[in-house]
């Protein structure tokens, strides 16, 4: 058995057993190591050099997670969520919930979307939009893991096939052009316009797997309770009663001025703490306070963020061990002149490197190199060589524990406590989007 894949065998078996995922990283990276036959002296170096790749991430979503935590004890988010379920007449038996609940999942699925093509801060908006929605969706009822299905959908999706923010970046500055230069002895040549058409189909996969999700998989109530996410001297609801208006313009410059701030910086950790500063001057909660809201939001982050961090060291060793090279090879000889056999086998692959790296945007330099020549040996079109290969690289970004695209909407949704990174995130975005993607890459990669 090759190391990648029995690496991630164990990080997998031992995440579904409910083990730690920070320890299922570190073990299976241990144990993928040790079998491709390095000292332990080079795995542990190898796994502390991909540590730092991991923190800045992590220290983002902790400062984001400090402002959702001031946002909750400021009040606000209170005041919005008593208002919408009085309004709405959520707490009685009345046939538009399930209205206001699609009308939910909508408006959090056209925030992913923008947040990868229109406002690119990636996931950024997950710690500070989702923790005040989380009430509002207790009283719909609504399944997170639903919800967890359409934001990972949001920031995967978009930038797969559409040419514009990370979408840009992702198929015309990576894929393009590592298709280009891998194929370049070969004599293939792939245009710009031709890569987000060749990704239609995978795409539409994903689309096939959220439609189900939405209206039959997480169609039923699920019951969540109620619970605060900040505590301090006074509860949210205390707080919101003396809100004065000024204050409420404060708290709309915050949000503004966050998301500002890190376009203008490129820095997540700078809009978080302006808008956390921010608030603390406004007066919205008592000045010695401040520390322990801080480290109460950063405590609320922290899981995900040592998941991001052990996530780096993962991946790190997974490509120090030089398998990427030996699964390829290994699973070339076992196709034969199956052109069926070679795309599924091809895409099976990419799964597992995808998963082990945790991020398509880093996988497709490594995949293209190996990919392009194999798909032109088999007689895959350029077309098809591009659906291969983007599909190949986006697998593991939906339904793996260690990438960005599931600990985003764990984040988020998991607040209150009341939301499990591997069953409610991980399970349902791999059965969802993995399999539909392995699917309709097939059929692409045969079609096209």
């Amino acid at each position: 058995m090759n190391a990648i894949v029995l690496a991630i065998l164990v990080m997998v078996t031992l995440s579904l057993a409910r083990v730690s995922v920070v320890f299922a990283l570190i073990a299976a990276s241990l144990v993928g190591g040790l079998y491709a036959g390095m000292p332990l002296a080079e795995i542990l170096d190898a796994f502390n050099d991909g540590l730092g790749n991991g923190a800045t991430i992590a220290l983002s979503y902790a400062v984001l997670g400090a402002f959702a935590v001031a946002l909750s004890r400021s009040g606000i988010t209170e005041q919005f969520a008593d208002r919408a379920i009085r309004g709405l007449n959520l707490d009685d038996d009345s046939g538009n919930r399930r209205l206001v609940g699609y009308t939910l999942l909508g408006a959090l699925l056209a925030a992913a979307i923008s947040s990868q093509n229109l406002i690119p801060v990636h996931i950024a908006f997950i710690p500070v939009l989702v923790p005040p929605l989380l009430k509002l969706m207790n009283h719909l009822r609504l399944d997170r893991r639903v919800a967890a299905c359409v934001i990972t959908f949001g920031i995967t999706a978009p930038y797969m096939l559409l040419p514009v923010g990370f979408g840009a970046i992702f198929l015309n500055d990576i894929l393009l052009a590592n298709l280009n230069e891998s194929g370049a002895a070969q004599g293939l040549e792939v245009t710009r316009q031709m890569v987000p058409l060749a990704m239609v189909i995978p795409i539409g996969g994903m689309a096939l797997g959220l439609a189900v999700a939405v209206l039959w998989s997480y169609r039923k109530p699920r019951h969540y309770e109620d619970r605060d996410l900040a505590h301090g001297d006074e509860t949210p609801a205390e707080a919101a009663r003396h809100l004065a208006p000024w204050q409420l313009g404060v708290l709309s410059v915050a949000l503004g001025g966050t998301v500002a701030i890190q376009l203008l910086s490129g820095s997540m950790v700078l809009g978080g703490l302006f808008g956390f500063a921010l608030l603390s001057m406004s007066g919205v909660f008592r000045w010695h306070e401040q520390d322990g809201i801080f480290t109460e939001g950063m405590r609320m982050m922290a899981l995900v963020g040592f998941i991001m961090i052990s996530a780096a060291g993962f991946a790190s060793v997974m490509q120090a061990s030089g398998e990427v090279e030996g699964l390829v090879a290994g699973s070339a000889e076992l196709i034969g002149d199956n052109k069926g056999l070679a795309a599924l086998v091809m895409l099976l692959v990419g799964l597992f490197i995808t998963m082990g790296i945790g991020s398509s945007f880093s996988t497709i330099p490594i995949i293209a190199s190996l990919y392009v020549p194999l798909a032109l040996g088999f007689g895959f079109s350029p077309m098809a060589t591009v659906a291969l290969v983007g599909t190949a690289a986006a697998l593991g970004d939906a339904g793996s524990p260690a990438s960005d695209s599931t600990l985003g909407p764990t984040a988020g949704l998991n607040a209150d406590g009341q939301h499990d990174h591997i069953w409610d995130s991980v399970v349902p975005t791999f059965l969802h989007y993995n399999i539909p993607l392995i699917a309709f890459g097939w059929a692409a990669a045969m079609l096209l």
